[in-house]
């Protein structure tokens, strides 16, 4: 099928086209806030993306879940993935966190996944991925220090304490949730999957903005714009992507692709937004850097242990 072939690149190209897009993500939740709140956006984005996926399935005769088990694991992997994922990073943001701090946490995932998928998948822990995520917490210190400040509300200088629980609220969905549908979505087909997943991230958002936000949208063409990107090449394209991967590799190799997206976002916010580092938090970027790179090495493959 067309749409197979295309989501089965080589295996050298997938992984910088996922890089780009994917750090474009950080950048278009900036551009969407203004116009609409978290979880808001996030349910007009997934009641979209739900439409097209659709129709791509449909053209691409793709099969829907066997069992009513598999459904609802894929449910609670799109609740995880992106409801939860999505939801933190947005919330985040909207409290004032800096689109390119937000992606340094983020970039702890790789550590993440190969540390659940040693809870979850029994997958071996190497010594380096003990050292790396050491390495890496030390460096999200570093990042997070440099706008520690007593004198005002929140602690930190810009955002509050709140942002911080919201992104790593974030990192922990993403994580846990790329290990789920690891253990227990692994044959589902990659279009009716999605949707499905899909549609437990919007039931999801949908909660959560009518209990706890206002629901009014401005829509402005900067906002229509940012949404038809976030729909068309965020939910659809990247998505995709990074579910092609996960079938493809272990667990914490995937992960590995990560790296390289709080460096593209960091100098995207820089030029768009005007955000800036100071030396302690450019030296904590490249310590999660290190670290997750350090365990993302071929050699360092988690294995099943049986």
């Amino acid at each position: 099928m067309f749409f197979m072939k295309n989501l089965t690149l080589s295996t050298r190209f997938t992984p910088w086209l996922f890089v780009w897009i994917w750090s474009t993500g950080f950048l278009a939740a900036k551009y969407g806030l203004p116009y609409a709140e978290p979880f808001t956006l996030l349910a007009y984005r997934t009641a979209l993306t739900l439409i097209v996926l659709f129709f791509i399935l449909r053209i691409n005769k793709s099969s829907w879940p066997s069992s009513r088990s598999a459904f609802f694991h894929l449910i609670f992997a799109g609740v995880l993935i992106h409801g939860i994922y999505l939801g933190g990073v947005f919330q985040a943001i909207k409290w004032g966190m800096p689109a390119g701090l937000s992606s340094m946490i983020i970039g702890l995932q790789p550590l993440g996944m190969a540390f659940m998928a040693g809870i979850i998948l029994h997958e071996r822990v190497s010594r380096k991925q003990w050292i790396g995520l050491i390495i890496g917490l030390i460096g999200v210190y570093l990042v997070l220090f440099e706008r520690f400040d007593l004198t005002t509300d929140g602690f930190f200088s810009g955002f509050s304490f709140w942002a911080i629980l919201a992104v790593f609220a974030s990192l922990f969905g993403i994580s846990l949730g790329a290990i789920y549908q690891k253990r227990f979505c692994s044959d589902m087909d990659l279009i009716s999957g999605t949707w499905v997943q899909y549609l437990g991230a919007f039931m999801l958002c949908i909660v959560v903005a009518f209990c706890f936000e206002t629901g009014e949208v401005q829509w402005t063409g900067p906002f229509v714009i940012t949404l038809a990107w976030q729909v068309f090449g965020l939910s659809i394209g990247a998505v995709l992507l990074l579910m092609t991967m996960i079938k493809q590799d272990a667990s914490a190799r995937v992960g590995s692709y990560f790296y390289l997206v709080p460096a593209l976002v960091a100098i995207q916010a820089w030029y768009l937004f005007g955000e800036t580092m100071g030396i302690m938090a450019i030296a904590g970027f490249l310590l999660i850097a290190f670290s997750v790179a350090m365990t993302s090495s071929k050699n360092n493959d988690s294995k099943v242990a049986h």
